[in-house]
């Protein structure tokens, strides 16, 4: 009777550690933190749980009190996905951006800039980056998020980030294996399906992992996608084929894997999280996501019942949960000892560098900068303009808190330029925007041009009767460059704003030095 209360209390114990749950609130909750005793190993912060970084470190403070290894993750892409800037827009262009520029310097000082950032604020462990090849250019969740449509490219880039981060001392977790790239549905949604061989997995989707595997990503997240060569029943996140057979054996990949969101339509909607997590665990993944959506102690609970209930069944075993729990403390310690080896954080030194990285602060902009493409020519703007936001539905991974796009910064430069958005229900939008803007130069702001055939004809529409609009495109520009002046920002990052109104404009923004060919301190 004892050793089966031992037992069953080390399995619980293992059950909890495997799981990284989300909460409410910019503290964190009492039941929380009574988990996180009992064993819970990580925790997930999503925009919900930030308002200033002195507020994100006493929140990561207050649950290292509690045991000072945990885990605490963010999904902080930088670009159109950030939680740490989510009320006003990331200070980094994203992966769109830094493939655009193809420079690895660049991308390697943006991501540890970024992941001192992270750490400054006690975030160790960071759902981050994109590893998927947007090969499909009506993909309508990846994007701007990944590197490129080349796989080469993508893979890269990718090494040079993880490399970046991981120097900071925050754990890169590279998705969406095996590749989120070529999906016309967005997994939030429904399960999306990949149908391409063996051949073409290879040549394409997989090239990027192979390099973050040998960039030494401490983490991979597992893709809610079906692919039928890989295996025809299960999404990756439930297939022991992809994620042992392929992930663990033959890439050999020895680090954490963990799951991407449980409670997104393609596993709950068929599977229920429950169901799903046990399955995942069984199939390989070390550690279940769950919080985005589902945020109470419940869902804890439920997801930890599961999982003790399926080894006492035979369904899980015992040993398959206790090697995953053990690859979440594992990762914990080297976060620890990363931790210890990175300096201490503190105020931006001379030349405006970051501590300890001889990085240039203002990286960021310095990076959105060198990623514009401008198509034709304008005169700068000297008068109040009128900006057209023409704004698609966000996907929920960007989700449609994060202020994006041009008015602002030109509103700053030049005071009295007025905007209005405009969507897909807007009646006749081209003739609105005419009549809001009267004789004010437009500036049309589009996102994903191509993907929209409302936004496509309301730009035809205007250019026809007012060919002097300067055109800004904050998504993939996929679409031929149209207006006066055409400008391709390749993300919809705050500093992708700020370096589009200065081309528009011809004024750099006053508290950022000036020079836009080269990365300072890299």
């Amino acid at each position: 009777m004892t050793t089966f209360t031992s037992t069953t209390d080390t399995v619980t114990r293992d059950a909890l550690a495997v799981l990284q749950p989300g909460f409410s609130g910019i503290t964190a909750p009492d039941w929380l933190l009574r988990r996180v005793g009992e064993g819970l190993s990580s925790v997930g912060l999503f925009g919900r749980n930030i308002e200033t970084p002195e507020q994100l470190a006493a929140l990561t403070a207050q649950l290292r009190a509690e045991r000072d290894d945990v885990l605490v993750a963010i999904d902080e892409e930088g670009g159109d996905v950030t939680r740490l800037e989510v009320r006003h827009g990331s200070s980094f262009p994203g992966n769109l951006a830094l493939g655009a520029v193809d420079d690895l310097e660049l991308t390697r000082a943006v991501a540890q800039e970024l992941g001192r950032r992270l750490a400054q604020c006690g975030v160790n462990l960071n759902w981050a980056p994109s590893a998927d090849v947007n090969s499909n250019p009506g993909n309508p969740v990846i994007g701007v998020r990944s590197f490129g449509a080349d796989p080469h490219l993508v893979a890269r880039h990718t090494a040079a980030y993880i490399e970046g981060l991981q120097a900071a001392g925050v754990a890169a977790c590279t998705k969406h294996f095996p590749g989120h790239g070529d999906t016309a549905v967005d997994s939030h949604h429904a399960l999306p399906r990949i149908d391409v061989d063996l051949e073409t997995l290879h040549a394409r989707e997989l090239v990027p992992f192979r390099a973050a595997i040998a960039a030494g990503s401490k983490s991979v997240m597992s893709a809610h996608i079906l692919l039928p060569a890989l295996d025809p029943d299960r999404p990756a996140t439930l297939s022991p084929q992809i994620l042992t057979g392929l992930l663990r054996n033959e890439l050999g990949y020895d680090g954490l894997i963990v799951t991407d969101g449980m409670e997104m339509q393609a596993i709950s909607a068929t599977y229920g999280i429950e169901r799903g997590s046990v399955l995942a665990i069984a199939a390989g993944a070390d550690a279940i996501c769950v919080g985005g959506g589902l945020e109470d102690e419940a869902t804890v609970l439920r997801l930890r019942d599961a999982l003790v209930a399926a080894v006492r069944t035979g369904e899980l075993p015992e040993e398959r949960l206790a090697d995953a729990a053990a690859r979440v403390r594992a990762l914990a310690s080297w976060t620890q000892r990363a931790r210890g080896a990175v300096p201490e954080p503190g105020a931006v030194t001379q030349e405006g560098t970051a501590p300890g990285t001889g990085i240039a602060s203002d990286i960021g902009l310095v990076a959105a900068r060198r990623a514009l493409q401008l198509t034709g020519a304008a005169e700068p703007l000297t008068e109040p303009a009128y900006v057209a936001a023409f704004t698609p539905v966000a996907n929920i991974a960007v989700g449609d808190e994060t202020p994006w796009g041009v008015a602002a910064e030109l509103a700053r430069v030049l005071p009295g330029t007025a905007t209005d958005t405009y969507s897909g229900e807007t009646e006749e939008p081209a003739a609105s925007v005419m009549r809001a803007a009267g004789e004010r130069r437009i500036v049309a702001v589009v996102r994903d041009a191509h993907r929209h055939a409302w936004m496509s004809q309301a730009l035809t529409t205007l250019l026809a009767e007012r060919p002097d609009t300067v055109v800004v495109e904050m998504g993939v520009p996929q679409a031929e460059p149209r207006g006066a002046l055409y400008i391709a920002t390749h993300g919809a990052a705050r500093v992708c704003g700020v370096a589009a109104a200065e081309a528009i404009t011809g004024a750099p923004h006053p508290t950022v030095s000036g020079h836009r060919a080269e990365p300072s301190g890299v």
